[in-house]
């Protein structure tokens, strides 16, 4: 008894193996029909087959249009159809993306982040009085618990003060206030504090692991 056997090696290259051969062999089936109607009518079965596979979306718009898409694609663009949607090129598929622009942001105090900037601008914007103030404030703390992350040791508030006042463009100058801001102490406190929290957390985790619940 002789089987037709296939091998892998001998085999055309799946396009997008997510598919699988099945979908291939009916997509190079459709590719090898003479008559325009038949193979009209066996590229629209093979999008239904394709839906199914999502069924979630097979009657979303824009999936359709994937799905087209990627019948074209799975022919290799072989595949002579009456699309409802536009063919796709093999250079458009090849075609390099654009690059992602990043933003080249390069702070002079680092320990700050580039949020610190963007707190300190929309700031600027808020009209004069006590909001203003006390966003400011708040601006400040966050900045001295920065640089205690960066800098354990301490850290007075006239150093946060000339840094604000340098990041502001001299719009904002806390020298003049008489208002302290957060003690160290403090500020670094409360991040030990969520890290005793987690790591209890995980030593309670792995000491009732083995016991049994009744």
């Amino acid at each position: 008894m002789t089987y037709d056997l296939e091998y892998n090696s001998e085999r055309t290259t799946l396009h997008i193996p997510e598919y699988g051969r099945h979908i291939q062999k009916m997509v190079e089936y459709a590719v090898s029909i003479k008559d325009n109607e038949e193979r009209n009518k066996v590229a629209k079965s093979i999008i239904a087959v394709m839906g199914n596979l999502n069924p979630h979306l097979r009657d979303v718009p824009d999936f359709q249009h994937k799905l087209w898409d990627q019948l074209f694609i799975i022919s290799d663009f072989k595949l002579e159809v009456d699309s409802p949607y536009p063919k796709p090129s093999r250079e458009m598929l090849e075609e390099s993306p654009a690059p992602l622009d990043y933003p080249q942001n390069h702070p002079k105090y680092r320990f700050y982040g580039n949020n610190i900037k963007r707190m300190i601008d929309a700031a600027l914007k808020f009209e004069e009085g006590a909001l203003k103030e006390a966003l400011i404030f708040n601006i400040a703390n966050h900045m001295k618990k920065c640089y205690l992350n960066w800098n354990r040791d301490t850290v007075e508030d006239k150093v946060i003060f000339d840094h604000l006042f340098e990041l502001s463009n001299g719009q904002i100058n806390l020298n003049k206030k008489e208002e302290d801001l957060a003690e160290a102490a403090d500020l670094i406190k409360g991040n030990n504090k969520k890290q005793y929290n987690k790591s209890k957390s995980k030593k309670n985790y792995r000491n009732n692991k083995g016991r049994k619940r009744y």
